[in-house]
């Protein structure tokens, strides 16, 4: 990918749509919900605090997290959608 996050943003695939319910029934499109979670493909340099000390973003390349479900940007990159979001939109590491 030929995008590259600026400060404390985080590039993030997002997973895919659940297509079957717990049960086992299927889902129309317009009935599936946007998974809240994805894999980390770039991150940015982080930001300043307010002593001018570069404070990194806390994730790598490759990781699984969790996101708030409002936040980031949406976008298509090289045909591929992708979703931009700040450091602090993001809430957990899977470990």
């Amino acid at each position: 990918m030929n995008l590259k996050p600026l400060g404390d943003r985080v590039i993030v695939k997002q997973d895919e749509a659940e297509e079957t319910t717990a049960s086992g029934l299927f889902l129309a499109t317009e009935a599936k919900e946007k998974p809240q979670s994805g894999t980390v493909l770039a991150v940015g340099e982080g930001k300043l605090d307010k002593d001018g000390n570069l404070v990194p973003v806390p994730v790598k390349v490759g990781d699984k997290v969790v996101y708030g479900k409002f936040g980031g940007t949406e976008i298509n990159v090289e045909g591929e959608d992708v979703l931009i979001l700040r450091g602090d939109d993001l809430y957990a590491v899977f470990a």
